[in-house]
C-alpha cells in the first residue's frame, strides 16, 4: 500500500526543484522522483533499464501492438533499452502524477545470482516491459532508498544495500522473468541485449541483420525471432526508431541544420529523413526546430 505521506514527499521534492514532467534527481545515483500535474499527450520516448513504482495517476505506454498500464501501487520493469511511445493518462493538479523510478544495474543484478538460486527462466509471459502490482517489501525498500536519498552520510552508507536489496526483490517479483532471463549469459535475452548494445553505440550506421546476428550468437532466423519478442519490432525498425529519436533529442537541443541533423544519424537523403520524422513524430524536422525556439 503507497502512503499519502510518500506522494506529498516524492511531489514536494519534485516541486521544490521545479521538475514537472522529467526525471528529477535524488540523492541517490540511480533514483529519480517523477510528477505531473495534469495529462499528457502520447509522446515517443526512449525507455532505459528501469523500475517505475506508481504512487499516484495513471500512465499508458505502447510498444508496437503491445499497450501497458500502469496506475497507483503498480511496478513497471523495463529490462532492455526501449524505443516507445507513452503518456500520462490520469493525472489532475489535485492528484498529480506521482512515481519513482531506478535505473537497474545487469551487473549487480546478476551478482546475486548465487543468492537467487537456478532462476526460472521459461519462455511464457516474458515480457520486456511488465506490470505488476507492487509487494509491501519492495514499496518499503523503494521508500527507504528516497527517504535517506537526503542524507549524504546515509548515501555513502545505506544506499548500496538498498539499491541490492531492490534488485534482489525484482528478481523474484513475479513480473521479473526478463530480467531472470539476464542472469544468465547465453538466454536469448541476454544475446537480445548484446545485439541491442552495438546497435545503440553504432545508430548511425546501416547494421546488417547478419552482423547483429553474429554479435548475438545465433543464427539470423532465431535471432529475428527473439529480438522480435524481446522488442516487439525488427532489428532494421529498432535502428530506424533510434536514430528519429536522436535526431529529435538534436534539433530541440542544438542549432543545427536539418540536412546535418540527418546525416549525423545516419540517412543519406535528408529528403527521406523528414518523410520519415514527419510520419514517426506528425511534425517535419523543420516545424521540431521552430516549436524550440519560437
Amino acid at each position: 500500500m503507497v502512503s499519502n505521506e510518500l506522494i506529498s514527499e516524492v511531489f514536494d521534492h519534485v516541486q521544490r526543484h521545479d521538475a514537472f514532467g522529467t526525471g528529477c534527481p535524488t540523492g541517490v545515483d540511480c533514483l529519480f522522483a517523477l510528477s505531473k500535474p495534469n495529462t499528457t499527450a502520447y509522446e515517443a520516448t526512449l525507455y532505459e533499464p528501469i523500475m517505475c513504482l506508481v504512487l499516484q495517476g495513471v500512465k499508458e505506454a505502447h510498444l508496437g501492438e503491445k499497450h501497458v498500464r500502469y496506475g497507483q501501487g503498480d511496478s513497471l520493469i523495463v529490462s532492455h533499452t526501449m524505443p516507445a511511445i507513452s503518456g500520462v493518462i490520469q493525472a489532475s493538479a489535485a492528484k498529480p502524477y506521482v512515481s519513482l523510478a531506478i535505473r537497474l544495474d545487469l551487473a549487480l543484478a546478476r551478482s546475486l545470482y548465487d543468492e537467487i538460486g537456478e532462476p526460472d527462466v521459461s519462455a511464457g509471459d516474458l515480457q520486456s516491459m511488465s506490470v505488476a502490482k507492487t509487494d509491501a517489501g519492495l514499496v518499503d525498500a523503494m521508500t527507504r532508498l528516497f527517504r535517506l536519498s537526503h542524507n549524504p552520510v546515509e548515501v555513502r552508507a545505506l544506499a548500496p544495500l538498498v539499491v541490492k536489496e531492490i534488485h534482489f526483490r525484482l528478481l523474484r517479483a513475479q513480473h521479473g522473468g526478463m530480467l531472470r532471463q539476464l542472469l544468465l549469459h547465453d538466454s536469448p535475452a541476454s544475446r537480445v541485449s548484446k545485439a541491442i548494445a552495438r546497435i545503440r553505440s553504432d545508430y548511425n550506421l546501416q547494421i546488417p541483420v547478419a552482423e547483429l546476428a553474429a554479435t548475438a550468437g545465433m543464427s539470423q532466423s532465431t535471432f529475428h525471432e527473439h529480438f522480435k519478442t524481446v522488442t516487439s519490432s525488427t532489428p532494421l525498425q529498432y535502428q530506424k526508431e533510434l536514430r528519429l529519436l536522436e535526431a529529435q533529442r538534436l534539433l530541440r537541443a542544438e542549432a543545427k541544420p536539418v540536412s546535418s541533423v540527418a546525416f549525423e544519424v545516419g540517412y543519406e537523403s535528408p529528403t527521406q529523413f523528414s518523410r520519415e520524422y514527419t510520419r514517426k513524430f506528425g511534425v517535419t524536422p523543420r516545424q521540431e526546430k521552430s516549436s524550440v525556439t519560437a
